[in-house]
């Protein structure tokens, strides 16, 4: 078992933003294993997002970015619950690299949920023409693979994070819930390009 330090702690906290004694206890229970702990620190921001998804988010603020050159602009609306975290610099940076993330990806839309039946519909028709010949039980395989590269290319949330394409958008949201302390909604966004 690796020896606990101070160091450590503050490296495990610093690599996932959470609290000294939650990484002080990820680390205990690891028995001194980084890796280890950070994913039980992240299944453990996956349990405490999941509690805190019910909550009103109804604060937050509506954040810009516009691009070098002018030529691309993005607004995103990202909610909490207290006006108190709405002015935390944490925040108010996860709000900017949303915007900059959206800049560059060009979602569609927010999450799974806002996907037309019709596009959806569409996607599956082509994903089971393209699968044509191949047996009936790969085909369903081959489709939901094909849906789920489509989600990951037009819904925030499923799009890999530009900036460490590891990391998707909604695992970046559990991270941030976690971190805060209080549920966190993108509501919704809108990106423009001159001439477009």
């Amino acid at each position: 078992m690796a020896e606990i330090t101070a160091k450590r702690v503050g490296e495990l906290r610093a690599k996932t933003g959470a609290g000294l004694m939650d990484c002080k206890r990820a680390l205990a229970e690891s028995e001194g294993d980084f890796e280890t702990a950070v994913d039980i620190l992240r299944k453990k921001g996956v349990a405490t997002a999941a509690k805190k998804a019910g909550r009103d988010a109804s604060e937050g603020i509506v954040e810009t970015y516009i691009h070098t050159g002018g030529k691309v602009g993005v607004m995103v609306e990202l909610n909490c619950e207290s006006d108190f975290v709405a002015k935390n610099d944490g925040f108010q940076a996860f709000a900017k690299d949303i915007c900059m993330h959206i800049a560059a990806a060009n979602p569609s839309c927010v999450s799974r949920e806002e996907v037309s039946q019709t596009d959806l519909d569409k996607e599956r028709e082509i994903a089971t023409a393209q699968a044509e010949g191949k047996p009936p039980q790969a085909v369903q395989k081959i489709v939901e693979g094909k849906l789920e590269k489509y989600y990951s290319q037009v819904c925030l949330l499923d799009q890999p994070f530009v900036k460490n394409p590891d990391t998707t958008i909604k695992d970046l949201l559990t991270e941030k819930i976690a971190t805060l302390g209080e549920n966190l909604i993108v509501r919704r966004f809108a990106r423009f390009v001159v001439g477009d």
